[in-house]
Parts: C-alpha cells; structure tokens; sequence
C-alpha cells in the first residue's frame, strides 16, 4: 500500500505466516552491508538509543582499595535523556545527537541535515553510473515503475532502521526517496541486523556505566563528550566477520559415516529404480 506522493506505508505485526517478507527483507539488509558499500554506495544505519534516567547507572569504577564505590540510597530523578544516531559501519564513524525527547518535530529535522550533509560529501553521479548495480530502486525490491513515476533520482545512499512510526511518515519518506536515498526497515524482531544498536550499546557503555548523572543535561553532555571521543579514532565493524565464516562453511559441510570425516559436496551415491528394487524383492 502507498501514500498519493509514492511513500511505502508499512504495516507493524509478526513474522509468523509471512516468513518469506522477512527473509526478504533481511537479505536486502545483508546485500546492503556486504555488496552496497564496496559498490560505492554508501550503507548507514540510524536508531535512538534510550531513554537513560539521571540515576545510579550499574557499572565498575576505579576506586582505593578498601573502599568501594558506594551509592546513595536516596536520589531524586533528574529526567531522562536519549541519543539519536546515525553510523556508517564501514568508517565505523558516528553522526550522533543526544536529546530529551526524539519527537519527529525533533528527530526529522536533525535525519534531514545529516543525511544532506552526508550526500554532499559524496562523488557526483555519473549518468552512465545510474544503470549500474545497485542505482536501480528495483534492486532493493522497490516498484521501477513508482520510482519513474514519481521522479525518484538513482540511488545514491542506503539507510538501514526501524519500522518506527516516526520512520514510516509520509514527510521523511518522501524526502528521502527523492534524495535518493533507498529506506530499509528491520522487520519486527530483527533489531539485530542494525549495526546502530552495537555501537549505541558500546557508547552508552563508556559514558554511564558505574556513573551517577545528576540530571539529563549532564546525560547529555557525557554521550556528547563519548561520541567525539568515538570519532577521534573510530573503528570499522564488519557484517558476519570470521565467526559467521566459521558457521557458513560448517553448513556447507556434509558428514560421512564410519568416522568424522566431511566433504565439500555431496557424494554422489547409486540409486536403484522402483521398478529393480521390485524385481529384487521378488526374487528374495
């Protein structure tokens, strides 16, 4: 279903009876961090991390020996405090904002001067470029069709979040697609396949844990303080990596009997007819 301007509307709801809309959407997330990116498109990931209470955060501190970190039994809370973040895993840098509230009035300006930005900094399109791999909306399992009729430009960027309502409003959605740039949503249960929730967890780790905020204020100036820390020296993250190898090439295995030996392909064995297994048993 479609808006009159040409934006999707998704529908919220399990995976369960539509398995297929699932691991379709999560091969097109998988194409995007492993194909996208080396192409030359760009592959970044949003989401908002929070929100964090200006509370006694868990956590292990430095602290003399002999005498522990102690916490007050008593706090008054000081608000809360979240942080909306944009990651490119590839550069492993972060285009963060920490915030009090993440309403679309707040969010949607903040997602349209950093992704102009992020388009700025990219090569100009190429026309000969817009037939390539990758530029076609159908290649990310969009309408060719709506995208002609529309006047959507080749793609230029991929951004990879959640199926929010703040994400699917026809205004952000519009925008995007006529920068060019492809929407991908999570389906529901698969926040594991944004990268944006490992770095958030990685940031938010270093700024709160073991700490005792005094108010979302002070949240926010420490999440700030971490984010640019983050950038001086960022690290790459890489979609699978060594350990998901290890398990591909475990399922491409295939066992032998009499001991622990595998191959790489199936062996090929003889098989019988019907009709000379029939004719077998009936002279046994």
């Amino acid at each position: 279903m479609s808006h009159r301007n040409g934006a999707k509307k998704t529908h919220g709801g399990s995976c369960h009876g539509h398995r297929s809309g699932c691991r379709r959407k999560k091969g097109y997330i998988e194409q995007a961090y492993t194909v996208a990116e080396p192409a030359g498109i760009p592959t970044w990931t949003e989401d908002e991390a929070g929100p964090y209470q200006a509370i006694p955060h868990p956590g292990a501190s430095w602290q003399p020996e002999g005498e522990p970190a102690r916490r007050p039994h008593e706090y008054i809370r000081g608000g809360t405090a979240k942080l909306l973040t944009l990651f490119h895993p590839a550069s492993g840098v972060v285009r963060a904002q920490p915030v009090e509230r993440a309403t679309n009035a707040i969010l949607h300006p903040w997602l349209k001067q950093e992704l102009s930005a992020i388009l700025a900094d990219l090569p100009p399109l190429l026309p000969e470029q817009s037939e390539e791999w990758g530029r076609r909306w159908s290649d990310w399992g969009y309408s060719a069709e709506m995208a002609e009729r529309f006047g959507w430009p080749p793609v230029r960027m991929v951004l990879i979040w959640d199926n929010l309502v703040g994400h699917t409003s026809a205004e952000i959605v519009v925008w995007c697609h006529h920068q060019g740039i492809v929407l991908l949503y999570t389906p529901l249960g698969g926040s594991w396949l944004n990268m944006a929730e490992s770095v958030q967890r990685i940031l938010v780790r270093r700024a709160l844990s073991g700490q005792h905020p005094q108010s979302a204020q002070q949240i926010m100036e420490w999440l700030d303080a971490t984010v640019r820390g983050w950038n001086a020296e960022p690290t790459p993250f890489e979609w699978g990596g060594k350990r998901w190898q290890r398990r591909q090439r475990f399922r491409e295995r295939h066992k032998l009997g009499g001991s622990a030996a595998y191959t790489r392909r199936p062996i090929r064995r003889k098989w019988h007819s019907s009709e000379h297994r029939s004719r077998v048993c009936s002279l046994t």
